[in-house]
């Protein structure tokens, strides 16, 4: 039967990678199917094998071609995770993770931080205040360009050097995205960075969010050294809306924040250049200590679905991916890392179930 004319279906590639990435992508999927199923929205999921495994039986990162595919034939990409004790020079996790997120531009790393169930934060504060901020962490430069250089090695001289790259263009355009998320939604927008300590770098952060700062009046806006801010995050979390920040503080902060709403089994991320294309995946790593125990927790993976789905203006689905998990967490349907007895498998149907069913 031919396919009725309407908008084109949401291309979505998916690459489960390694260690429990693919099992917790599979229950993603599954909610993704079940949301396409029940006619949230139009999907084509088509999955992709690279991974460690891949890579030591054919020795392919990414070839160019693949990376052609993913490039033009897809909207979006669902990752796992990378990091393969088999592979101890990480060589396919640089080409797979970090060079899809250099070669696609994907200048924003957007991890929403939202208290799901207060009882799984260690903060006594988290039953009295919601916890619900976002931090824009700039994804292509900092410390994590790569550059520098080994001085004198093996000698009682020997000097690392790694140097912190920082552009007007790059820091522009994070925080300009920050204040264009924050202004609609009344939010604060707070800058975290080392100023007083590295002046050069985080001096160019705060000329450039004073600049921006100017052209949002009615914007909250602060500026804020990250030490201290890290303590208010664990003080008073709800004080915050949208957090902005370089590659390395972003990936700090970041991870910090996902232990106080309750760990990095329910902390998803985006990866985007809003308009281009976008990587989403959880926060979490491969995990290759509980790989095929059925202790992966899936949530933080189908939360990434669900931010795809919002990215691409499919609304209503990724409201049933975030209510299926919100419902579950009510119900007591957990892994054991949040103090659930359920299997990777059992959470990731009875979300699946939830979703197809429309239950709200």
């Amino acid at each position: 039967m031919a396919r009725a004319a309407g908008p084109p279906a949401l291309r979505i590639a998916v690459i489960g990678g390694d260690g429990i990435g693919p099992e917790v992508t599979r229950e993603a999927c599954r909610a993704l199917n079940a949301a396409a199923s029940a006619g949230l929205a139009d999907l084509e999921l088509t999955e992709f094998p690279h991974g460690a495994d891949h890579y030591l039986s054919t020795g392919e990162t990414l070839s160019p071609a693949t990376f052609a595919t993913l490039r033009d034939d897809f909207d979006a990409i669902l990752f796992g995770a990378v990091g393969d004790p088999r592979v101890p020079d990480g060589e396919h996790a640089r080409d797979l993770l970090l060079g899809l997120r250099v070669r696609l531009d994907l200048f924003i790393n957007r991890r929403p931080l939202r208290l799901r169930a207060p009882e799984l934060s260690p903060l006594k504060s988290a039953a009295s205040a919601p916890i619900d901020f976002e931090i824009f962490r700039e994804n292509t430069e900092g410390l994590y360009v790569g550059v520098g250089r080994i001085e004198n090695a093996g000698t009682p001289e020997e000097t690392a050097v790694s140097e912190s790259v920082a552009s007007r263009f790059a820091v522009d355009r994070i925080v300009r995205r920050a204040f264009e998320h924050a202004a609609p939604r009344g939010l604060r927008v707070t800058l975290a960075d080392k100023a007083n300590a590295v002046p050069h770098m985080f001096g160019l952060w705060r000329r450039v969010f004073s600049e921006i700062a100017a052209e949002y009046p009615g914007v909250a806006s602060e500026m804020r050294y990250v030490d201290a801010l890290a303590m208010e995050m664990i003080r008073v979390p709800a004080r915050f809306g949208v957090i902005v920040t370089s590659n390395l503080l972003g990936d700090i902060l970041s991870d910090l924040g996902a232990e106080i709403v309750g760990g990095p089994g329910l902390a998803p991320s985006a990866n985007v250049n809003p308009g281009v294309h976008g990587l989403y995946e959880p926060v979490h790593g491969s995990a290759p200590d509980i790989v095929g125990t059925g202790r992966a927790n899936p949530m933080a993976a189908v939360l990434s679905a669900a931010l795809l789905l919002r990215d691409h203006g499919a609304e209503a689905a990724a409201d049933a991916l975030e209510g299926a998990v919100d419902a579950a967490l009510a119900r007591g349907v957990r892994t054991p890392d949040i103090g659930g007895g359920a299997t990777t498998a059992e959470v990731g149907a009875w979300i699946a179930r939830r979703v197809a069913s429309g239950a709200a």
